[in-house]
């Protein structure tokens, strides 16, 4: 039986949180009959939860079908160098957790941060089984996209540098973003412009959801919200944090322009950019849009299915030119309703399945126009978006990316 190992600092368990990628990974892997391993950070990210109370290592996760480590990092919710600090604290106990088990036939590991991909590759080494390094951010990238770093900082050179090693040294590299290769191929470190990695090890495997675990939510976690239950209403529902790099300040410019009480823009999640926009809808007498709040992770597919359009908010960025991944697209796509990016992105899913539209001008008056042009769609023209929103949910469900996991595993390349 084949041993799959896999490195994720900031995966957790469903009931805790949404960033369960390797956990689902490792749920389908092992009805498949392969075994794996999952090993994740005691603090869990977003969440503010410490699973690891004792002094020790690391602690296994009792309510799971197959073996799930947490390792043990600090409390750093209220620190970015303890942040720094929990990253090296992973992959320090990574390798006391490790030394004990098995020797495993393939490791990925999965990069919020670098060190998680240098823990997989040493510890491959080590063992003489295939590397997997599975690139979700590019970390270096969004540095300079976000104005993090500044482009001369010669901090920046080293990570880039650190980027290359990684890229270099991996037996296979794994992108969420479907430009991946287009990445390497423009920072010029392809084999054939002379650089040192063999573009052919480069593969794609996007987000996803877990259709099983949704349908069954949304069936069985009913939300009585009168809003979101009022049939005769057109509701614009977002679902996600409430922070300014999110862009939610948006949706009150757009509910200004529309003005339309039929229309409903009801948004659930939380921030530290919510009070600030409660107090705009008081202050400008914004009638149209409510701010829900937290809501448990299982009443999120109801309230996405009950939606006649779920939004994405965002300006354009330079580094959209290499794709996305995000988590919400998926469950959106899940909802089978259509979806509104408020921005254009390369290798776009909306677009290769008619599931939507996405914006090359993000201004409030593009984006109320085109939640109007979606509201006054011909039922059938509707409908189509909505099947093939859902089609697309099946083709990226967890089961179906699985075996695309495994293909990428067995290639040769």
């Amino acid at each position: 039986m084949t041993s799959i190992w896999i490195f994720n600092q900031y995966n957790m368990p469903p009931e805790y949180g949404h960033l369960n990628r390797h956990f689902n990974f490792g749920k389908y892997l092992n009805r498949m009959d392969y075994k794996p391993v999952v090993f994740v950070g005691s603090f869990l990210h977003n969440v503010n939860r410490q699973m690891i109370h004792e002094n020790v290592p690391y602690k296994k996760y009792e309510n799971c079908e197959y073996p799930y480590f947490f390792v043990k990092t600090c409390d750093y919710s209220k620190s970015k160098l303890k942040r720094v600090y929990a990253m090296f604290e992973f992959y320090r106990n990574i390798f006391r957790t490790t030394r004990h088990m098995d020797k495993p036939d393939i490791i990925l590991g999965s990069t919020a941060h670098p060190l998680v991909a240098i823990a997989a590759i040493r510890l491959a080494k080590k063992y003489g089984c295939e590397s997997i390094v599975e690139v979700r951010d590019l970390w270096p990238e969004s540095f300079v996209a976000y104005n993090i770093i500044k482009k001369n900082n010669p901090i920046l050179k080293l990570l880039y540098l650190g980027e290359k090693w990684i890229y270099k040294n991996a037996d296979k590299l794994i992108f969420t973003m479907e430009g991946g290769r287009d990445y390497i191929i423009e920072k010029g470190w392809d084999k054939e412009q002379g650089g040192p990695i063999d573009i052919n090890k480069v593969h794609h495997l996007n987000n996803g959801v877990d259709l099983e675990v949704y349908d069954h939510d949304k069936n069985h976690f009913v939300l009585d919200d009168e809003d979101l239950n009022d049939e005769e209403s057109f509701k614009v529902i977002y679902t996600g944090s409430i922070r300014k790099v999110n862009k939610i300040d948006k949706v009150l410019d757009v509910a200004k322009v529309i003005r339309d009480k039929n229309i409903k823009f009801l948004l659930w999640g939380e921030g530290d950019q919510l009070e600030s926009l409660k107090k705009r809808i008081i202050n400008e007498g914004i009638d149209n849009v409510k701010f829900k709040g937290r809501i448990d992770k299982k009443k999120i597919p109801y309230i996405t299915s009950k939606a006649q359009l779920n939004i994405v908010f965002g300006e354009n960025m330079p580094l959209f030119r290499f794709g996305v991944s995000m988590n919400k697209m998926f469950d959106y796509f899940a909802s089978g309703k259509p979806m509104l990016f408020t921005f254009k992105v390369k290798y776009s899913l909306i677009d290769k399945y008619s599931a939507g539209i996405e914006l090359e001008n993000s201004n409030a008056e593009s984006i109320a126009q085109n939640i109007l042009y979606i509201k006054n769609l011909k039922q059938s023209t509707y409908d189509n978006y909505c099947r093939n929103s859902r089609k697309a949910a099946v083709d990226y469900s967890f089961n179906n990316l699985t075996n695309s996991l495994l293909n990428i595993m067995n290639s040769q390349n």
